[in-house]
């Protein structure tokens, strides 16, 4: 028997290769003799970094660099080995777990920590980076992260604004003379995972701030805010990002990126796929497991679950699912190919003792799945 494992991250609890390793651990207790190939996915936030680096190699670099409130914070990024691409993860710099509940501020969070660990890439000779936008402290529409590269953000008086999403209310002009020519030679891809637009009621601040902190009016004033920077984008570059598809990932980072920078957004998914060699991985295979933490309706539509489940049923392969969390229905995940979906919890249990027990539920719900498939 050929099992592959392919899982996402199960966020607060595990990393990929670690819920790889559960899972592992659960099948050959069931098949000891089985052929086991282990691909840790991502889907271009959280985990990313860590799937890139591990399958392609380079090497990781340490940067003290703000996080989203300008506190200094150790970050990392992955330089290609020939140091001419870069692999940068927001969350390491931006991201949402770097800040305790009630240190959570949406009106003036940023992403400048971002913009310093691109910053330092391009320095070192990176001229293509990537930058994976998943897990975002901020709304402030990736303008920290381009100020740390020489972006000015202006009001109508010509006094730069301050950080944050909540100060985009009163922005009047983006000067970008003082980008450095290396910034402008560089090609930036933004690994993407949602089809948000930036503004609107399904945009960043409306579905992405409340987790960051922003109540009702917050969110109003965060998404006043983003139609006025996409107004000057448009304005200024003729790029209308309004409701541009991926637009409102990050905070808003992505559409700001591509308005500014000329970014290219790129499906996470299917790019951390590629990169890992996951479709030759499920050639031939009779199983593939994939999970993560939370499986719902939302799985369907550009997460690792419907990626995998896409591939398997082309090949034919069952293909089962691990959550911790599975909310019904999911007929479009059955739609792609997915067999089946199993939550790792065995009875009531608290989030907090999921959490902590998660290596072990994982896999003694991976056994099962392989007992009851080839038993």
């Amino acid at each position: 028997m050929r099992i592959v494992i392919a899982p996402d991250s199960f966020k607060g609890s595990l990393g990929a290769d670690a819920a790889c390793a559960a899972i592992e651990a659960g099948v050959r207790r069931a098949l000891p003799g089985a052929e086991v190939v282990l691909v840790p996915m991502a889907d271009g936030g959280e985990g990313t970094l860590d799937c890139i680096l591990g399958a392609t190699g380079g090497r990781e670099v340490g940067l003290t660099a703000a996080d989203p409130l300008g506190r200094p914070v150790r970050a990392r990024y992955v330089l290609g080995a020939q140091a001419r691409s870069a692999v940068v993860e927001l969350a390491s710099a931006s991201g949402l777990p770097l800040l305790a509940p009630e240190e959570r501020d949406p009106l003036r969070a940023g992403t400048a920590g971002t913009g310093e660990l691109i910053r330092d890439a391009i320095s070192r000779g990176a001229r293509e980076v990537l930058v994976c936008i998943g897990g975002s402290a901020s709304t402030d529409g990736g303008t920290g992260l381009m100020r740390a590269l020489g972006v000015r953000f202006e009001d109508a008086g010509g006094a730069e604004l301050p950080p944050g999403g909540a100060a985009l209310a009163r922005l009047a002009r983006i000067d970008t003379s003082g980008v450095p020519e290396a910034v402008r030679r560089t090609r930036f891809r933004i690994a993407c995972d949602v089809t948000n637009p930036l503004v609107g009621p399904e945009g960043a601040a409306a579905v992405f701030g409340p987790q960051k902190g922003a109540g009702p009016e917050e969110v109003r004033e965060l998404d006043r805010a983003l139609v006025r920077f996409a107004d000057v984008l448009a304005d200024t570059y003729g790029v209308r990002v309004h409701d541009l598809p991926g637009a409102g990932a990050a905070g808003g980072t992505c559409g700001g990126m591509v308005a500014v920078l000329g970014a290219e957004p790129v499906p996470g998914c299917e790019l951390v796929a590629e990169t890992v060699g996951l479709a030759a991985a499920l050639d031939g295979a009779d199983l593939v497991i994939t999970g993560e933490g939370r499986l719902d309706q939302q799985s369907a539509a550009g997460k690792v679950i419907s990626l995998v489940a896409r591939l398997a049923g082309r090949n034919g392969t069952p293909a089962v699912a691990l959550a911790g969390e599975i909310v019904h229905p999911f007929d479009g995940l059955h739609a792609l190919g997915l067999t089946a979906a199993f939550s790792i919890a065995d009875g009531p249990r608290t989030l907090d003792i999921m959490t902590k027990s998660a290596d072990e539920l994982l896999s003694a719900a991976a056994e099962q799945a392989v007992r009851l498939r080839f038993a």
